[in-house]
């Protein structure tokens, strides 16, 4: 240390002294020749244990002399212009004040002796080198300090018996996160700051606390967070190894139209819901099937079914068709058929329906290439689309044919009409539908709406000798005469003269006779190539086919003689 610190040696500290030692000189620097602590009578002066002399002799300042300021009339403390500095401590006997400071004394008029020579001095005459607040105390002799006896300060103890030991860990206890330099300009120990302050020891304890609930908060939610990312990966293998399949709850909502095909199983019947959205996993809905007794007996046909269903829901509603509050028009119905299925679906009197597609027919958006002759019997005809369609108690007629119409323009754009047409020298898609709507009326399987499409592809064609391009089709007949009769006299069929009779008029009839489904319509579109001219059903369950007039007389011969026709 220089000689404007404390001194070539430690300065002992006591511990209930805020000011560490020197800090309470303030910077104020005192005259030579008056006592530095403002003219107060001191008792007890460290320094008046050393001879006059002695402090003469070290003293290199003893040669000034300084004038002393006249008498104090009014005892004042030479500090208190000074608020931001602390109050220089008093000393005792041992050295060192206790902590208490003893009432102020008035100044003497009569100085106390000068230890440094006793000169007098006056404050107001010199400048005071140390006295502003940014300057270094006042130097002292080192002699003088080394004579003051030394007091070693009371320890306060290491650790409070009445307080529970902490955490030491800095995890816990947040030690790393103390200022180093508050450290490195804190003189003071901790144990004078936890004698001294009482109070802010308490608080840093329950800072303490809070930095080690933090910290186990944090470890909690973590082993938390990771034991839970464990259990759900694991419960997802799980349910995806050995738990049930994903499913919809309840009935669903909307409505879908769902189509199943002939020869559609389980996992086919599975996957085309899922892709309409009825049900939410194959798995989910073959379960469910094969739970149901009637499960595996679901008909190929058209079901109105809702969105997001349970697969048991789905199945039940497949497999009860009672249930659903549908009107299902099957493939090959007449419109007739059809008209009288709305009036008993919709309650309504006979009849009515009827009437309103004669009079509704232009409004109900039939194609650009729908013909309405003078020969039409009912221009819907081939119009009125075999599909399930749903129906509430607020469902009017016309509504109705207008979604029929609507589905069957759907579904033959699908198709090339135009095409076929031009292919077999028809006039327009509505020939190619009329021969679909025979072929349907006709035919019993697949590979008899293909034989049969060719049937009438050949007998219409202008070389046609055989039948001189007559169809001759019972269906036709039947049409015309509302009526669905195996057994019909020559007599009677070749002699009505009605457009629809295709045994009295050659080519076809004037437009459909019923409603054909999508395979018909497809079997129209692409016909055997095989050279079949003649086809007869002798028990109404096969059709046997021809290729030449004499083997289908022997067939027809042997119908007749079963039914007892001439």
């Amino acid at each position: 240390m220089t000689e404007y610190g404390r001194g070539p040696g430690s300065e002992p500290r006591h511990p209930e002294d805020p000011l560490y030692g020197d800090q309470g000189w303030g910077g104020q620097q005192s005259a030579h020749g008056q006592s530095q602590y403002g003219g107060q009578q001191h008792p007890y002066d460290p320094y008046a244990q050393q001879p006059q002399a002695q402090a003469q002799a070290h003293d290199p300042y003893a040669q000034q002399q300084y004038q002393q300021q006249p008498g104090y009339a009014v005892p004042q403390d030479p500090y208190a212009q000074q608020p931001q500095q602390p109050q220089q401590p008093q000393y005792d006997n041992g050295g060192w004040d206790t902590g208490q400071q003893s009432a102020a004394m008035p100044y003497d008029p009569q100085p106390a002796a000068d230890p440094y020579g006793g000169g007098q001095g006056g404050y107001g005459e010199t400048h005071d080198y140390y006295g502003t607040p940014e300057a270094y105390p006042p130097p002292q002799p080192p002699g003088r300090r080394e004579a003051a006896p030394q007091q070693a300060p009371t320890q306060s103890p290491d650790w409070d018996p009445e307080v529970q030991p902490e955490e030491t860990h800095p995890f816990f206890t947040g030690a790393d996160d103390r200022d180093d330099n508050d450290d490195e300009h804190d003189d003071d120990p901790r144990e004078s700051r936890r004698g001294g302050r009482g109070g802010n020891e308490r608080r840093g304890k329950g800072k303490k606390k809070s930095r080690s609930g933090s910290a186990c908060l944090v470890v909690s939610l973590v082993l938390v967070g990771g034991l839970g990312g464990v259990g759900y990966f694991g419960y997802s293998y799980w349910q995806d190894k050995f738990g049930a399949a994903p499913d919809y709850a309840g009935s669903g909502s909307g409505s879908v139209e769902v189509e199943i095909p002939k020869g559609a199983f389980g996992y086919d019947i599975a996957n085309i819901l899922k892709k309409k959205g009825v049900v939410k996993s194959v798995d989910a809905f073959v379960s469910a099937q094969n739970e149901v007794p009637k499960g595996k007996s679901i008909q190929a046909g058209v079901y109105l079914l809702r969105e997001k269903m349970s697969a048991a829901e789905a199945v039940k509603m497949m497999v009860d068709p009672n249930s659903q509050n549908l009107l299902v028009i099957p493939e090959g119905f007449r419109n007739v058929d059809v008209y009288e299925m709305v009036d008993k679906k919709l309650g309504l009197k006979k009849g009515t329906t009827k009437d309103i597609a004669k009079s509704d027919a232009p409004e109900l958006g039939l194609p650009d290439w729908a013909v309405n002759g003078k020969d039409v019997k009912d221009p819907l005809e081939g119009f009125l689309y075999p599909a399930a369609y749903p129906v509430t108690k607020e469902t009017k007629p016309e509504i109705l044919l207008k979604k029929m119409v609507s589905r069957a323009n759907e579904e033959y754009d699908k198709l090339d009409l135009e095409g076929a047409a031009k292919k077999y020298k028809l006039d327009g898609p509505w020939q190619v539908l009329t021969v679909a709507s025979l072929v349907q009326a006709e035919g019993l399987t697949h590979d008899d709406f293909r034989k049969m499409a060719e049937v009438a592809y050949n007998r219409l064609k202008a070389d046609n000798t055989t039948t001189n391009r007559k169809l001759q089709f019972d269906s036709a007949f039947n049409y015309l005469k509302n009526q669905s009769k195996i057994k019909i006299g020559s007599s009677e069929i070749l002699s009505n003269p009605d457009p629809y009779n295709t045994y009295y008029h050659a080519g076809l009839p004037p437009g459909p006779i019923s409603n054909p489904g999508d395979e018909a319509l497809r079997a129209t579109l692409n016909p055997t190539g095989d050279g079949w001219m003649f086809f007869i059903s002798l028990d109404g369950k096969k059709t046997e086919f021809t290729k030449t007039a004499a083997e289908h007389e022997k067939l027809n011969q042997k119908f007749k003689e079963q039914h007892g026709l001439d």
